[in-house]
């Protein structure tokens, strides 16, 4: 399996954050088109600059930041806008519920950060990370640096999508959101080590692809709900004996 970092033991807390930072470098710079075009799209859909970064700012959540800048483009309710992006978040609880076992023991301050912190690229960077690393003191810090990293661009290049979307009104419609779907593609592949993984992923792609026409983005909520009930489903079919080794789509044993 492909691995975002190495597991190398870090001697002080500085060394551990900019070792953090440095391995959450590829997934940042994929992510710099979209931060830049999430920019632009809210400024094309009404909203006022201020209120494109303070979303960046407050809510620190790429895709909800899109889909709510597309709802109020179309003039949605709020309610249904703060449904539908808390609906659409709603994997970051899966991805706490795996990172809680590597963070007992942490400040409630810490746990805090971390939490509001926490996307789909520096989950990908640190989960591999803390499994590689369980136990090093300084893990955290490590965590730490990927999260500030990603929150530094994040604002960054909405800054520019703001003054690009100010500029040139057809900013949003260049294309450059496909390098979300390559930094998304890199992030996910890697964490296929199992059928049960497999199968999530390849049944949440089929249904996103038949359900994109859906209105309100509501495909996308479709098939993350049918990827979870598929991997849940052949986890609980594909249930390994434990008296047997169990195998993974690498082939190894344990």
């Amino acid at each position: 399996m492909t691995s975002y970092a190495a597991a190398k033991p870090e001697d002080s807390p500085r060394r551990a954050f900019f070792h953090g930072a440095k391995d959450t470098v590829p997934l940042i710079i994929g992510a710099i088109p979209f931060g830049i075009i999430y920019g632009a799209i809210a400024i094309n859909a009404g909203l006022s600059p201020w209120a494109t970064l303070g979303m960046s700012l407050f809510v620190f959540a790429g895709s909800a930041q899109f889909i709510a800048a597309g709802l109020v483009g179309q003039g949605v309710g709020l309610g249904f806008i703060i449904l539908t992006t808390f609906i659409v978040n709603l994997r970051h609880m899966l991805y706490a519920a795996s990172l809680a076992p590597y963070l007992k023991g942490l400040p409630q301050r810490w746990l805090a950060l971390l939490a509001f912190w926490l996307t789909d690229e520096t989950y990908a960077v640190v989960i591999t990370r803390y499994q590689q690393a369980e136990g090093q003191p300084h893990a955290h810090w490590y965590h730490l640096g990927s999260s500030v990293a990603m929150y530094l661009n994040w604002q960054l290049c909405t800054l520019i999508g703001i003054v690009a979307g100010t500029q040139f009104e057809g900013i949003a419609d260049l294309g450059l959101d496909f390098a979300l779907v390559v930094t998304f593609i890199g992030i996910v592949v890697p964490l296929i080590v199992s059928r049960p993984m497999l199968i999530s992923a390849l049944v949440a792609g089929i249904v996103a692809l038949l359900t994109n026409n859906m209105e309100n983005k509501a495909g996308l909520m479709v098939a993350a709900f049918a990827g979870i009930a598929a991997g849940m489903l052949a986890e609980a079919i594909l249930q390994p004996d434990p008296q047997k080794p169990v195998v993974t789509l690498n082939g190894d044993g344990s």
